[in-house]
């Protein structure tokens, strides 16, 4: 399995693709990596170094792979935050490219805008290019509740209306390919105080997964979860299944992390939870 992941990079910790590499390849995936910036750190801490790469770096990245004849062999690209629309439509270009190869390449778009508990954290005309450009060429999308209600407008605070929700996010998707939704971080009136869900639907029916809700506060694992179920996807062809073997996988590290009081994501440390998750947990038809 190749898989050309586009996303940002740091040195210290574990967010973009320094989350979503490794349990790739842990898994056995060959990861193709364009990063977009290379910072010291996340940005959660306030302060960090390093650069942004232009749209143009990114293209040249994409080309320069092209050139070595490898898209043919390539089953997917990745992508996450987008940091400007530069960035943006080089994405797309290397959506373009890759498909152009290997018609059968699937693009999983984690429509990164931000969260309930801080709002949204991306550059004015990011969600719009999401929205009219970068959805409409995805086959898997994997947003969070809040990112789900601002690109669809639904509200996802009773289970019906989550569902409607992805109903109506599947429907803005690419309609050569799955067009899969993963809604992950969804808690909705149905949802236990101590629980948190993740939601998707197949043949018709939806199906939910809930584990134990963890108190824990770390960036990255948005990250991890689109790699492993776009990765089970690809293996198994189900959403069902991807569903299941991602989120028992990120539990497990959420699991390990907060038990080591670690700010950041154990991805190395934690990585059997990738291969051979200490606990399962099954979906249910919803």
């Amino acid at each position: 399995m190749n898989i050309l992941s586009i996303q940002s990079w740091v040195s210290y910790g574990h967010v973009g693709n320094a989350s979503a590499m490794f349990p790739l390849q842990r898994l056995g995936a060959e990861v193709w990596a364009i990063n977009t910036v290379q910072f010291s750190n996340h940005t959660g801490y306030g302060d960090w170094k390093g650069d942004v790469y232009s749209g143009q770096s990114v293209r040249d990245l994409v080309d320069g792979i092209a050139a070595r004849g490898a898209f043919p062999r390539c089953d997917a690209v990745l992508s996450g935050y987008v940091g400007g629309a530069d960035i943006g439509q080089a994405i797309l270009h290397a959506v373009t490219t890759v498909r152009r190869a290997n018609p059968k390449a699937l693009y999983c778009c984690d429509p990164v805008i931000g969260d309930t508990d801080t709002g949204v954290y991306v550059r004015p005309g990011i969600e719009a290019l999401l929205r009219t450009h970068a959805l409409p060429a995805a086959d898997i999308a994997t947003p969070n509740r809040f990112e789900i209600e601002r690109l669809t407008g639904l509200d996802c605070a009773t289970l019906h209306g989550a569902k409607q929700a992805v109903l109506r996010l599947r429907s803005m998707l690419h309609d050569a390919g799955p067009a899969c939704v993963l809604l992950t971080s969804l808690e909705t009136n149905e949802t236990p105080a101590d629980c948190v869900d993740m939601l998707t639907i197949e043949h018709g029916a939806f199906h939910l997964l809930r584990t134990p809700k963890l108190d824990i506060a770390v960036n990255g694992a948005g990250d991890a979860i689109a790699a492993l179920f776009l990765f089970h996807h690809l293996r198994s062809g189900s959403a069902v299944e991807a569903l299941q073997e991602a989120g028992s996988s990120i539990f497990g590290l959420m699991r390990r992390t907060k038990e080591a009081g670690s700010r950041e994501i154990l991805t190395v440390a934690a990585q059997e939870e990738f291969v051979a998750p200490t606990r399962r947990f099954t979906a249910h038809a919803c």
